[in-house]
């Protein structure tokens, strides 16, 4: 596998990528816990959210990144970072990887290129974010076993 830096031919395979992987969480997790009327305000054009996010990534002069996991010729995985340099702040805003290639290390190898990114472009610590949800539970497992610290939150909704 390799990891290299996004290419404007990449967007069409990494939108596909990551509506396949955030698509469950979307559909059979946020509606049915959230219902409908909160559903359809908050995330309810969740894949066209996407597709704008993600051509907006890759935007070196705005210090923001996109490295992309290519295997045999496949791209299987991304991570999205940015780095505020006034504060030596890096976050890691977005990371996907194929599910037929998640148990295979490819989020962890990202999250460290991505890690290794930001230090060189003068962050000295680093954020990363994710639900406290059953659908996100492997990502939080992988952010504490990457040295993370989780800092408890709670987010509420509720239909008025």
């Amino acid at each position: 596998m390799i990891i290299r830096s996004f290419e404007p031919r990449d967007l069409p395979r990494l939108i596909e990528l990551t509506i396949e992987t955030f698509g469950p969480f979307y559909e059979d997790s946020f509606r049915p816990l959230v219902g409908e009327t909160v559903f359809t305000r908050q995330h309810g054009q969740w894949r066209e959210d996407y597709r704008t996010l993600l051509a907006t990534l890759h935007a070196p002069e705005h210090h923001k990144y996109v490295a992309v996991a290519d295997l045999d010729g496949e791209t299987v995985g991304y991570v999205g970072c940015e780095v505020d340099p006034a504060r030596e702040h890096g976050t890691i805003s977005i990371l996907a990887v194929d599910a037929h290639r998640r148990r295979d290390h490819l989020a962890t190898e990202l999250c460290e290129h991505a890690f290794s990114h930001m230090r060189a472009h003068g962050a000295v610590y680093a954020e990363i974010g994710t639900g406290g949800d059953e659908f996100h539970a492997p990502a939080r497992a992988l952010y504490e076993s990457l040295g993370c610290t989780k800092l408890p939150l709670a987010v509420y909704y509720r239909e008025l």
